[in-house]
């Protein structure tokens, strides 16, 4: 028996990476920086930046430079932080000592 459950609400990593860009570009012009002066104090070059705003593609290092550049560091610490367990297993396996979450 196959135990693949197809859903259609799952987002595709194109998708995901995309909204992450939009976001991105939101807080930018929110702050009234151009993509040239976010390229300068980023340390990202402006064609990556340019890319990324377009496809959503962009290294993980210089995704952390861009949200430390709009202050957002806090944002990429965060990611994963609070990942709520999956199955009761994952809940015997944990070693944090932080109480369950299950999904």
């Amino acid at each position: 028996m196959n135990n693949f459950a197809f859903s259609f609400t799952q987002t595709t990593p194109k998708e995901i990476n995309r909204a992450i860009a939009k976001r991105v570009r939101d807080v930018r012009k929110r702050r009234k920086l151009s993509q040239e002066r976010l390229s300068e104090v980023s340390g990202v070059s402006l064609g990556s930046l340019k890319r990324f705003e377009q496809s959503g593609e962009i290294s993980l290092l210089s995704l952390t430079k861009i949200a430390i550049a709009l202050r957002l560091e806090g944002e990429m610490k965060n990611l994963f932080a609070d990942v709520p367990f999956l199955s009761i297993e994952e809940v015997g396996d944990g070693k944090d000592g932080k109480a369950a979450r299950l999904l």
